[in-house]
């Protein structure tokens, strides 16, 4: 994979997917900004960057906060003259049947899983197109594309992900800013750990591959969307699962 000098973006990036998405594309000298609403756990992460040769920042914004994400962007743009990929990975679950979901439930992970991509994108996506050269990646999920369960808010929040990147892959396609979808399955993480061992062993017998994926598998596809071997793919969805969502 080549990358020329880029800078890249990270949200969520202090643990599980994103860390592993942020350390991935470090160790091919990717500059990072690790952002989380957790200032300890992005901070960690960008410690752990640099300390292994790598170049990281650390920036601590809560991703659902659209005129918070804003003022972030344009103090990033000043301090990094340009950001080339952007991210969008920050998620959070309140997963409840329909009947019992609170609005606030519904809400906060709609604007944290969704309108943070919206927010972000807005800000940082334009640059790179007047730059002539971005990447946009969307973590979604594969309950975004075959619903779940108890996850009316997740699921709905992670298809928007969707609807959302194809239009933006027709909108910034002209001016060389790819935009693309990675729907993970069931990753080992510190959210799919909170899954009792009933419930991981039931899961396990939907996915042919019968097992849980990495954080790298993740990582090394999205790392691949951001490079300049993947120039010509955009509005594409891109599903990691063990063969799940068949």
């Amino acid at each position: 994979m080549t990358f020329n000098d880029r800078t890249a973006l990270v949200t969520g990036a202090g643990r599980g997917i994103g860390k592993a998405i942020a350390e991935n594309l470090a160790a091919k000298g990717v500059k990072l900004i690790c952002v989380s609403k957790n200032p300890d756990s992005c901070g960690a992460v960008a410690d752990a960057i640099t300390a292994a040769g790598g170049s990281a920042v650390a920036r601590a914004i809560d991703v659902s906060d659209g005129p918070a994400v804003e003022a972030a962007a344009a103090d990033l743009l000043k301090e990094f003259k340009q950001i080339d990929i952007l991210i969008n990975n920050a998620g959070i679950t309140r997963d409840g049947l329909l009947a019992r979901m609170s609005e606030e439930d519904w809400n906060s992970v709609i604007q944290t899983n969704l309108s943070s991509a919206f927010h972000w994108t807005k800000a940082i996506g334009w640059p790179m197109c007047r730059n002539r050269w971005g990447r946009v990646v969307n973590i979604s999920s594969v309950s975004g594309i075959m619903g779940n369960a108890g996850q009316a808010n997740y699921s709905a929040a992670k298809a928007g992900l969707i609807g959302f990147t194809k239009t933006v892959a027709k909108e910034f396609a002209r001016r060389n800013v790819t935009a693309n979808v990675v729907a993970p399955g069931f990753i080992q993480t510190d959210m799919t750990a909170e899954l009792n061992e009933e419930v991981q062993k039931a899961v396990t017998e939907f996915i042919p591959m019968r097992r849980f994926g990495q954080v790298d598998d993740i990582a090394h596809a999205t790392s691949f969307l951001c490079s300049e071997e993947a120039s010509y793919i955009t509005g594409q969805v891109f599903t990691i699962d063990g063969g799940m969502a068949m």
